[in-house]
């Protein structure tokens, strides 16, 4: 099981975001943290380019994304419910 930070820039005045968080949902085993605006961090079976295809068919191609395998070595500023989620859902 591998978990991904994923960041994007939709282009697009007025673009709907339903079908990218679906996508990202999707693509993830249900566990799935969205604190940040345009920054997601999910855990999935998928590799990583797998996720990017699911990603990219939701995408335009003036919009900008990016998927990073990321372990377990973080810090940061956040509320502490944010903290519990991500240590006790995402790296498990």
């Amino acid at each position: 099981m591998a978990v991904y930070l994923i960041g994007y820039d939709l282009n697009k005045s007025g673009k709907d975001y339903a079908g990218v968080f679906k996508a990202i949902k999707d693509s993830s085993t249900g566990e799935w943290w969205h604190h940040l605006d345009s920054t997601w961090i999910i855990k999935s079976s998928l590799t990583v380019n797998e996720v990017s295809d699911n990603i990219k068919a939701e995408t335009d191609n003036d919009d900008r994304f990016i998927v990073i395998e990321i372990k377990n070595n973080k810090q940061g500023w956040l509320e502490q419910n944010a903290w519990d989620y991500l240590n006790q859902s995402i790296f498990t």
